[in-house]
């Protein structure tokens, strides 16, 4: 990567928000099977073609370099020392050599928190299993990755066809002046090109680069923070005009009589799954096809993330009722929105959410199909005005802010808050688009990407979906003190699916006398 590139406000959040019980990395469970004929070395043979794809993604040899006295963001700088074997490594697996026992490894492995002295991501490959199979268990920081740019980096990193693609070596570089007599002439470009940009805004919200020291003392951090604001500033008066527009809607909306029913039932109702997790994880995933999933949709006048709502609230429904503790009101979900668009690969964050109500409260599967249907239709329309606000909101800086949330962060984990206050949510519920054709792996078909996602002090529970090929590859990760063995939900979710299918399925009689 160029110079070094200071980490957003939303990206470095996941850094300070970042405690022992709750890393903040992401990650995934992949599935290979070898040929037949495999002669090979699969490990060596991995790590040989993402040593030679590194500079695809610069991010991978990017290490954190913290600012003086935490007064502002990190940066991401090329890390000299890089040596892909502190990044890949062979994994054992003990008998049966199965993916259940791989599951339980995944799940003690995936509460390890990274070591920020060096690129923050690691990879482990698991050899020996039935069939051929080879696991691959990957996790990466979320302050360098979000779902959209993890789907963008396994296109780039894995192959169409089981003979490896021949990727072109890294161009030189050529050095960026950063010296202040450099700097001084970026900077009187910049001033004309601010005065030369008239504001109008009727455009999308322009803004001006202003040069950078990239150095790591004081003096430089204070003058690129300052450069910062700057452009903040400008970009700031350029969204003025579309941010007064969404703040409007925001405070029409929650004045409208009609909306009060949708914020009430945004209100999460308090669970067994909304306490202080452990630094322990539970981990386990299943799959169903993607193609009747996308029929039931269709048939319910929904989308598919109504489907993947609706079969996660089939399962907690369940998994609660048996214990005797669901409550009367309908539980929520958490879920993330991307804000990424089409084509956009870069590793950071582009992310929103809401919150919405997942009707667990109904018992018939096709009834609460269609509440959920009705819930995210008003979710969106709620929180829509927000997404507007959200680049401006990601990039805020405020120097010396870093340590303070760090403190905070603590303090929250420390002080076991979230067993007592009301929770946001009561479970998060990601979806994420993937690749519909095969992908191989240094001659390894890839058969399931399995997400593996973050459990939070009151969202213990995270169901994250990952389509590819197919299937709906579902990953359930939870705090192992709030559910010791999530496989119990997992393993719920294809009969929870088939109930949902049935419901739309045609009566028996009638499409007996149709055939007839």
């Amino acid at each position: 990567m160029g110079g070094a590139k200071k980490l957003s406000s939303m990206d470095a959040s996941f850094l300070y928000l970042e405690t022992p019980e709750m890393p903040m990395h992401v990650g995934s469970m992949a599935i290979f099977r070898l040929p037949e004929d495999y002669k090979g070395n699969f490990f060596e043979d991995f790590k040989a073609m993402i040593a030679s794809r590194l500079h695809i993604a610069p991010i991978l040899k990017a290490r954190l370099e913290k600012a003086p006295l935490d007064i502002d963001h990190p940066s991401w700088v090329e890390d000299d020392q890089f040596d892909i074997d502190r990044h890949i490594f062979r994994g054992s697996l003990p008998a049966p050599h199965d993916r259940a026992t791989l599951e339980r490894i995944v799940g003690w492995m995936h509460a390890k928190l990274l070591n920020r002295a060096r690129p923050l991501w690691e990879f482990y490959v698991f050899e020996g299993m039935k069939d051929n199979e080879i696991g691959l268990y990957s996790k990466m920081h979320h302050a360098c990755i979000d779902g959209g740019a993890g789907a963008a980096l396994t296109n780039m990193i894995y192959d169409v066809t089981p003979v490896p693609r021949e990727v072109e070596p890294p161009m030189a570089r050529a050095q960026v002046g950063n010296e202040p007599r450099d700097i001084a002439a970026n900077l009187i470009d910049s001033y004309q090109q601010l005065w030369r940009q008239p504001f109008d805004g009727s455009k999308a919200a322009k803004g001006i680069d202003l040069p950078r020291s990239g150095k790591s003392d004081l003096g430089s951090i204070l003058f690129d923070n300052a450069m910062f604001q700057i452009e903040n500033a400008v970009k700031f008066v350029g969204s003025v005009p579309a941010m007064l527009k969404s703040v409007s809607e925001v405070v029409g909306k929650i004045s409208d009589p009609k909306s009060r029913d949708s914020i009430a039932s945004m209100m999460s109702p308090s669970t067994i799954l909304n306490k202080s997790i452990s630094s322990e994880r539970s981990f386990a995933g299943t799959s169903i096809s993607l193609s009747q999933a996308k029929a039931v949709a269709k048939q319910s006048g929904g989308k598919l993330n109504d489907v993947v709502l609706a079969v996660s609230s089939g399962v907690v429904r369940r998994y609660l009722l048996e214990r005797g503790a669901l409550p009367a009101k309908s539980m929520t979900a958490a879920v993330p929105i991307s804000l990424r668009e089409e084509g956009n690969t870069d590793a950071n964050n582009q992310v929103f959410g809401m919150i919405c109500s997942i009707a667990t409260n109904i018992e018939d599967p096709k009834a609460r199909l269609e509440a959920i249907i009705a819930q995210s239709t008003k979710s969106k329309e709620m929180s829509h005005p927000l997404r507007a606000l959200m680049p401006q909101v990601s990039n805020v800086s405020m120097l010396g802010a870093p340590i303070l949330v760090q403190i905070l962060a603590l303090l929250y984990s420390r002080s076991s808050l979230s067993d007592v206050l009301p929770p946001a949510a009561n479970i998060t519920v990601s979806n994420v688009p993937g690749p519909r054709q095969t992908l191989y792996a240094a001659g390894a078909e890839l058969l399931h990407i399995f997400p593996v996602s973050i459990s939070t002090h009151g969202l213990a529970l995270n169901i994250t979906v990952q389509s590819y090929r197919d299937q709906l590859d579902f990953g359930f990760i939870a705090g192992a003190n709030i559910i010791p063995h999530v496989q119990v939900l997992c393993d719920m979710l294809p009969e929870e699916f088939a109930a949902l299918e049935a419901a739309y399925a045609p009566p028996a009689s009638s499409a007996q006398s149709a055939a007839s």
